[in-house]
């Protein structure tokens, strides 16, 4: 969760009364906030030491999803609304004299999407900002660059002084070696190529350059004089820069996701807009789109949902009518209206500054918060019921127990793995039909979601080399598959596996550690060529490039027959008579191949054991059904 840092004293002015702390806790967690921290008594103790001090502070702690609250406007905003001090602002969008045909331009360049395709844009006109409300401007767009940007990655945001600028404004994307201008701070003249060096040791920029760096285009935004006004997503012009006396803002917003672009450039643009001469009005500008389409931003115009009472009061136990859930939900900034044509439903407009408001369960949760989680009637549910494990869980801890009892060490590794440990390492190849891949992955060591449970259990051994040997030790948990056919296009399955690092092999280990577990599960070991078996598993040599040579074994597992007809039941004969059976593949063992040990850094042979729990779920619920 994001902590906004605001100055106490500029918050009280705005609520219109002072708070103790123990009252603003309250009545942050009324609202839904924590309040981190209150700095006034370490102000006060640097004072009488006569050291330097700021003003006292209130760090407080903002649900992620509301970047309406990443700034003191935002917070007093609210909570003024929650106070039913004031009403909810009325977000307007002012057009110049002319109409439309005043508004400002910006016109998209087609080569943008090769880099950074998606544009937005709003004008604050005769702002007022004061040192606060400059250094609240500055800190918002940090907060968002951070929060839902995603570290500029997915969106960016410049603001400029429009009073140095000659509109209309052009969007494009050139190469690097074609941009030239002095950026933010400074007053030399840089290429594009050379401010990639230039900023290098600039911390605060440095991390953002690898966004654009291998980009054969730059994206760049000129005004009709050729002065640039941005680079996005890394630095401004000087040339256009925010001050204390800026008059007209322009506020640009370059994006590779729509959705977070709208997010963005409305919650900048409502946010300051109160420091307008006439507040909460927001001057719209014409972008024109490469295929010759015009798109007016920034839309203000929210959305509009159904609620029901009724349902509000089935979540919360409350028994409110529409009229009093329709006053709830004017304290959290939203306009209602009761349906004339349904006593039950109410008409909800979400404002543009509510993106978090995605369902009728948030509008439920708003009402809830309206009229105090505290005071919500406590009672006990409609139906009793006893908790049981899942007999998958149930299933899990037998294997985790028994492996436990023989001398066998737990691992809990992270379920993240890099594409290279899942795949090229354990000498795979990925169909790209396998695993679930990480559209922004942190770092490249959280690259897919893993599909075996091995790189684990490997890179614990690697960690670990000091240990006397033998090592041996399990896990048993999820991986995840790619299931076009599920509604998340994606499956979990539950995996135990085993690796054992020895000076030998020890192939003999492992397998006896499979044939433990399967006795746990009551499944009896069968012959591959025992058709005649109902049920049991057996192993088949195979040869996985993950293993030694002729070191290597599948593990096969028949289930038990199911209740059939006769005419399903003489199948099965004809079946078995022909040695044609539907044994499952669950899994493997066998010795490491060394290239597998080498990528891993472990100097000494391992054993691997690895099978899917997931067949064997079925049978043991029915078991322990009857036991019950």
């Amino acid at each position: 969760m994001p902590t906004v840092a605001v100055d106490k004293e500029e918050l009280w002015q705005r609520l219109g009364r002072e708070y103790t702390t123990e009252e603003f806790d309250k009545l942050c967690f009324d609202y839904g906030l924590e309040l981190d921290e209150d700095t006034t008594a370490e102000v006060e103790e640097a004072i009488k030491k006569g050291l330097p001090a700021e003003r006292p502070q209130l760090k407080i702690e903002i649900p992620a999803n509301r970047y309406d609250l990443l700034c003191i406007e935002g917070i007093s905003r609210a909570l003024r609304i929650f106070l039913q001090k004031t009403e909810a602002p009325e977000y307007k969008l002012v057009y110049p004299p002319s109409g439309e045909a005043g508004l400002l331009t910006v016109t998209i360049d087609p080569e943008t999407a090769k880099i950074r395709p998606l544009f937005a844009c709003a004008v604050l006109r005769n702002v007022k900002f004061t040192p606060s409300s400059y250094a609240s401007f500055i800190d918002l767009q940090d907060k968002l660059h951070q929060n839902i940007c995603r570290r500029r990655q997915l969106v960016a945001i410049g603001t400029h002084d429009l009073d140095t600028l000659t509109p209309p404004f052009r969007y494009e994307a050139k190469p690097p070696k074609d941009i030239k201008f002095a950026p933010l701070g400074k007053t030399q003249e840089y290429t594009a190529e050379e401010l990639m060096t230039v900023f290098e040791s600039e911390k605060h920029l440095a991390k953002y350059l690898p966004i654009i760096r291998d980009s054969p285009v730059y994206p760049i935004i000129y005004d009709s004089k050729d002065q640039v006004l941005s680079m996005p997503p890394i630095i401004n012009s000087d040339h256009s820069k925010i001050t204390l006396d800026t008059k007209n803002v322009f506020i640009d917003v370059t994006a590779t996701d729509q959705t977070k672009l709208d997010i963005v450039v409305n919650i900048v643009a409502t946010m300051f807009s109160e420091y307008c001469a006439e507040p909460f009005t927001i001057e719209p500008v014409k972008v024109i789109l490469p295929n010759g389409q015009t798109r007016i931003t920034p839309d203000l115009s929210g959305r509009d949902m159904l609620a029901h009472a009724s349902y509000v009061n089935s979540c919360t136990g409350l028994s409110l009518t529409s009229m009093e859930v329709s006053t709830l939900l004017t304290r959290m900034a939203l306009t209602t209206r009761i349906s004339p044509s349904n006593t039950d439903e109410i008409e909800v407009h979400i404002p543009p500054t509510r993106p978090d408001i995605l369902h009728e369960c948030d509008i439920m949760e708003d009402a809830a918060i309206a009229y105090g989680f505290n005071n919500l009637p406590d009672k006990f549910p409609a139906t009793s019921t006893v908790a049981q494990p899942l007999a998958i869980s149930k299933l899990s801890d037998v294997i985790r127990t028994e492996w436990a009892l023989a001398g066998w060490i737990e691992v809990l590794p992270l379920i993240l793995c890099s594409h290279e440990e899942n795949f090229g390492w354990l000498n795979h190849e990925d169909d790209g039909n396998t695993a679930v891949k990480i559209a922004n992955p942190k770092s490249l060591e959280f690259q897919v979601v893993r599909t075996t449970l091995i790189p684990g259990l490997l890179k614990t051994v690697r960690e670990n080399r000091s240990h006397p040997l033998p090592i041996k030790i399990f896990e048993t948990s999820e991986v995840v598959f790619k299931d076009t056919t599920r509604e998340r296009q994606a499956r979990n399955e539950r995996h135990a596996a085993a690796v054992w690092c020895n000076k030998t092999a020890g192939f003999e280990i492992v397998h006896g550690m499979l044939d433990r577990a399967m006795k746990m599960l009551e499944i009896p070991k069968i012959l591959s060529s025992d058709s005649a078996a109902k049920t049991g598993y057996y192993i088949k040599e195979t040869s996985d490039p993950m293993y030694f040579p002729g070191r290597a074994a599948n593990i096969f597992y028949r289930a038990p027959p199911a209740k059939t007809g006769a005419l399903e039941s003489i199948k099965k004969d004809v079946e078995s008579a022909l040695h044609i059976n539907h044994d499952l593949n669950i899994g493997s063992l066998g010795i490491l191949h060394p290239t597998v040990l080498e990528k891993f850094e472990i100097g000494f042979p391992c054993s691997a054991l690895e099978f899917t729990l997931e067949p064997f779920k079925k049978q043991m619920q029915k078991v322990w059904t009857n036991e019950d």
